[in-house]
């Protein structure tokens, strides 16, 4: 009975060993023909320049819970940079709605993150994004996402 457990065991041990996924890393590079002889140094390093793509696979913190900006314009996408005001949105949590969201759940959330749109979701009442498996974002009209004000009324 004790060599069919430690069988089994081995097999599921092996079955799962053999199921797991790896993904392989994605590396972008430049399509450049094969220079020839006469493609000097330089003119070779300006064939191979790419601009940047900043890929986000988490949200940001743009605003942290005390009001400070986390995140500035020249990080976020270029479409909501153009919206987003610091002057506005920059403001901390009332004495008041801190005690309430530390006593309901021993931490104090950001006001307001950036969400890629691959971790959106969708309702009849808008887009929404569910911070740290606890916290639910809305988001507004400048793009970024704000905290459920249900959290700390």
């Amino acid at each position: 009975m004790k060599r069919l457990t430690y069988f089994c065991l081995w097999v599921i041990m092996g079955l799962y060993s053999c199921g797991k996924r790896t993904i392989p890393s994605v590396s972008i590079t430049p399509k450049v023909p094969i220079p020839s002889t006469s493609i000097t140094e330089p003119e070779l390093s300006s064939a191979i320049t790419v601009n940047p793509v900043t890929i986000y696979n988490n949200p940001l913190i743009v605003i942290s819970e005390k009001g400070e900006i986390i995140t500035t314009k020249d990080r976020l996408p270029e479409d909501i940079a153009a919206k987003v005001d610091y002057n506005q949105i920059a403001r901390s949590f009332t004495p008041s709605q801190r005690a309430n969201l530390i006593s309901r759940f021993k931490i104090v959330p950001p006001k307001v993150i950036y969400v890629p749109a691959k971790l959106v979701q969708q309702t009849a009442k808008g887009f929404y994004c569910i911070y740290k498996k606890k916290f639910w974002y809305w988001r507004k009209t400048d793009g970024l996402f704000y905290l459920d004000e249900t959290y700390y009324q």
